[in-house]
Order: C-alpha cells, then sequence, then structure tokens
C-alpha cells in the first residue's frame, strides 16, 4: 500500500534557527498536490489558527482515483505559541476508519516526557527541548528559520522520537511552482548514509518560509513531489 504524502512527514523536526525576519501569520492556509512519478496520487490541505497564545494545526490528505480507497489521512497538532516558536502539547494521527493506525503523543514538559500511544499500547520517550511533532514542524519555520550548514531535528512521529539532520544546499534559490514562484532555503538529508536527494524541501520566503516544495522516494523506489498549489495567510 502506498501511504499518503503530507508535508509534515516528509520532513520533520525542530531546527537549530536563527530569529524570523518577517511576522508569522495567526491564520494560514495551505494547498498541495502530490504526484507519484509525475502523476497525482493525492491532494493536501494544511491549516494553521493561533488564538490567546495558542495554535491548532491539521493536515488532511486526500487521494485521487484508486488512492481515495485507502482513505483520508488527517493530522492535528495543539499547543501555545512562545517566543522561541510552537510549544506542542497534541499531537494525533488518523488513517482513513482504521482505529488501529491512529497515533497519539502528549508533551509533559514540566516532567521532560513524552507520552504517546502505539496500536493502543502506551510508548514514552524522553522530552527534548525545542521538541516538534511531524504537524507544528512546518509551521516552526515561521517563527525561526534556518542558519549554518547544518542542523539536527528533534521529532516525534506519534511513534517514536528522533533526531534528523539535514544541510543547507542553496540559499535565495529560485522555485517556480502552481502558487507562484519564490525565493527558497534548499533542504538535502544529510544522515549519514543517506542519498542527497533522497529528501528535499524548498522554503519559500515569500511564503512565510513554509515549503513550497518538497521531493522524495518512497518505499517503493517512486519519486514523490508535493508542489503548493495555494496560500492564504492572514
Amino acid at each position: 500500500m502506498i501511504r499518503y504524502i503530507s508535508i509534515a512527514i516528509l520532513f520533520l523536526g525542530h531546527l537549530l534557527m536563527a530569529h524570523h525576519v518577517i511576522a508569522a501569520p495567526r491564520s494560514v492556509t495551505l494547498t498541495y498536490e502530490a504526484t507519484r512519478n509525475g502523476q497525482p496520487f493525492a491532494n493536501i490541505t494544511e491549516t494553521y489558527k493561533e488564538e490567546n497564545g495558542n495554535y491548532r494545526i491539521e493536515s488532511v490528505t486526500r487521494g485521487i482515483g484508486v488512492y481515495a480507497l485507502f482513505g483520508e489521512r488527517r493530522l492535528m497538532s495543539a499547543g501555545d505559541v512562545t517566543p522561541d516558536g510552537l510549544r506542542p502539547l497534541h499531537f494525533e494521527l488518523h488513517q482513513g476508519d482504521n482505529a488501529k493506525r491512529s497515533l497519539y503523543a502528549d508533551f509533559d514538559w514540566p516532567a521532560n516526557v513524552l507520552n504517546m500511544k502505539v496500536k493502543g499500547k502506551p510508548v514514552t520517550a524522553s522530552l527534548e527541548k525545542g521538541a516538534q511533532d511531524i504537524s507544528s514542524l512546518i509551521y516552526q519555520f515561521m517563527f525561526v528559520q534556518p542558519k549554518g550548514d547544518t542542523f539536527k531535528l528533534p521529532v516525534t512521529t506519534g511513534k517514536k522520537l528522533k533526531i534528523y539532520e539535514y544541510r543547507i544546499a542553496a540559499r535565495a534559490e529560485p522555485v517556480a511552482v502552481p502558487a507562484g514562484r519564490y525565493k527558497t532555503i534548499h533542504l538535502q538529508d544529510a544522515a549519514a548514509g543517506a542519498d542527497e536527494d533522497q529528501k528535499e524541501l524548498w522554503l519559500g520566503a515569500e511564503a512565510y518560509y513554509l515549503p513550497v516544495k518538497l521531493v522524495m522516494r518512497d518505499d517503493k523506489g517512486a519519486v514523490v513531489e508535493q508542489v503548493l498549489t495555494g496560500l492564504h495567510a492572514e
């Protein structure tokens, strides 16, 4: 089964970053088209809302054609907005109507413990400072952007907390997508043994440093590309 791609699953974590240069919006709606070997297979809608110092993110991936049979993939993240950006408190992932595939994560910051539920069973991990979930990560870029040549990322997928490493391949790289043309920060996978073009991400400088394009290979070896088709921010 080909799993749906969501922007949040492709690139994970909280980065070593510099402070933002533009104010982060309080409301954002993003839409993406995902293709597999050039053929469209899913549409993705991302929403972010901040109110009274709290945020809520929702991501919905809907398959096209035969991929619609797998059901919608839904992700949700909620937490606080701090001077350092987002501080997640709760995360959920649901795939179709299969409750066994649902994942949950609760961030106990006072105790520095991440409490997860995988297939109905509790899983815990030590909570690292600045950790994000796979939904909150992309919106953290609105508040602070990558600096230096490489950085490490602590993130939870709902199953575990992992550290990823990426490098900045280019800055101010022009990228054209259906939503427009952007100057971008180009990130590549820098983990030991990783193929440089296995996972790539382009953050749009004129798009609040949110991803405008993502490329990866899925578990079947197919090239999966996700491009921004619409952005509305307030």
